[in-house]
Order: C-alpha cells, then structure tokens, then sequence
C-alpha cells in the first residue's frame, strides 16, 4: 500500500488494521499523526475547498496555468516549498515544468481535502509490516517532523531522505535512486507472520 501526503493516514490506518491486506507500506511525503495543518490553511481550506467553491477553485488554478505557467507554478509551488520560490522553480527542467502543469490542470479534490484535515486516531504503533518512508527536508506542505514521527512509531520502519526541494519527491534528481530502493523494497522476500 502507498500514502502519499494526506493519504498517509489512510494507508498507515488500513495497513494496521487490515494486515492479512497489506504486505508492505510506502509512504511518500505523507501526513502522520500529528497535529496538520497549520491553522491558517485549515481555515482556507474551508473556504476554498467546500462542495460549492471546490469546482471554482480548481476552474481558477486551471486558468491561471493557462494564462500564465509561470505565475501558477509560483502559486502552487510556493507553499509546497521552505526554500525560495525563484531556486525551486530555476532547479525545475522544462519537461519536470510541463508534467507540473499538467498536473495542476487535472486536480481536482471533491472532498478528499476537506476530509483530511478530520482528526485520526494514531495508528502508527499498530503497524506490523516493513515500511518504507521517504520524505524531504524542504517539504514545505508536510513538515519533516512528520516523516520522522512515522519512523519512530512503526516497528519496522526504513526513512529515506529525499533532496526534493519541494513536496513533489519525484522531481527531485535522486529519485531515481530512490526509486531503485523502491524497487528493492518491494521486491525482497514477503514477511512471514506467525
């Protein structure tokens, strides 16, 4: 199973509730147990992110991206970073620029985001099966901290630092060696439960 950012919970609920399911757990740039968001952003989630404004929302950054790429990666880059703006998208290839874009253009959350912000029991102590977290330092929508609180709380836990300058793990020039130690990860012999 993969959490990725706020799916993290979910991926870490399921794998200690539901284990005869789960062999392995990746948890890429995911949200643990701790407190998340920041306030302010919880706040604007909920004006931005409600069943009649969500639409809207994602019509404007769709338009944004289209009338100006550089402008809406600023935008949607700038709180997914700690460092400069201007460095992360310099560091960016033309192509790592497209696939953004891209992305960003097909987005949509319904009501995922507004569900993710819903207190979750901690379920981390409970996880029995390897793990794999991989998470950067500049992450600047989910804290490092994070990562690090999922490391301590699962038995079998591997962290992975990523040099990603942003919460995008992808794009980052050591993820294909990262994704070698995916690979290996999930290739190694499964885990025999008693």
């Amino acid at each position: 199973m993969v959490g990725i950012s706020a799916g993290g919970r979910t991926a870490v609920t399921t794998a200690a509730r539901h284990p005869d399911l789960v062999q392995r757990l990746i948890l890429e740039s995911s949200v643990a147990f701790l407190p998340w968001p920041e306030r302010s952003l919880r706040l604007g989630a909920h004006l931005a992110f409600p069943a009649l404004a969500e639409k809207a929302t994602w019509s404007a950054v769709r338009t944004l991206l289209r009338l100006n790429p550089t402008i809406g990666l600023r935008t949607m880059l700038g709180g997914l970073s700690t460092e400069p703006i201007d460095a992360v998208l310099a560091a960016l290839s033309d192509g790592d620029r497209a696939t953004l874009i891209a992305l960003f253009s097909t987005m949509r959350s319904g009501r995922g985001f507004l569900n993710d912000l819903h207190h979750v029991p901690d379920a981390t102590s409970q996880v029995t099966q390897p793990t794999l977290i991989i998470a950067s330092r500049k992450d600047g929508a989910v804290p490092f901290a994070h990562a690090q609180s999922l490391a301590a709380g699962i038995a079998h836990a591997e962290q992975i630092v990523s040099d990603a300058d942003t919460h995008f793990i992808w794009f980052a020039h050591d993820y294909p060696a990262i994704a070698d130690k995916i690979t290996s990860f999930l290739a190694a012999d499964p885990v025999v439960r008693g």
